[in-house]
């Protein structure tokens, strides 16, 4: 006897019924994990240790800079933002960086979801016009990664705050 389309469904049907939403304490932990991985890696790229953090490089004003009241949709964009760079530079050290970047993303959402249901996802500028630049700086590659890695920490510290929309 052929059982189905019906039959598969109803075999299915209790599993169905057990499944739970993931607790968003556990996206909040995942989120701070994922932070502190991102981190981990920038500082052990060899030539990030070797960088005075008072060091300053021109013309570099679009890698964005520390926020102090950081939002959902302001980490989103920000994220969105470094991501766009890392994958404008040629550097096999920030491929994992980037892709992890795309998973914190993916996370933000999550945990925005329940305190900003209608937070839309915003898209930044695109920075179209530096492909060249960027390929080629190693100094970029440097101040980005710098950066970056002083916005994840305040916003592993925003996360504990519960950050507004």
């Amino acid at each position: 006897m052929h059982c189905g389309l019906l039959c598969r469904f109803l075999w299915l049907w209790p599993f169905l019924f057990y499944i739970e939403a993931v607790p968003i304490q556990k996206v909040q932990d995942d989120s701070k994990i994922l932070i502190k991985t991102i981190i981990t890696r920038i500082n052990n790229i060899p030539h990030m240790r070797s960088v005075s953090s008072k060091q300053t490089v021109t013309g570099l004003d679009f890698i964005p800079r520390l926020h102090t009241d950081l939002t959902f949709s302001k980490m989103n964009q920000t994220l969105a933002v470094y991501q766009q760079i890392l994958a404008a530079l040629s550097s096999r050290n920030v491929v994992q960086i980037s892709n992890d970047l795309q998973n914190l993303q993916d996370l933000l959402h999550l945990l925005a979801l329940r305190s900003c249901p209608f937070l839309q996802d915003s898209r930044p500028n695109t920075l179209e016009g530096l492909g060249g630049i960027l390929e080629t700086s190693f100094s970029m590659e440097v101040v980005t990664l710098s950066r970056l890695q002083g916005f994840l920490q305040d916003m592993l510290q925003q996360l504990d705050l519960s950050p507004g929309c």
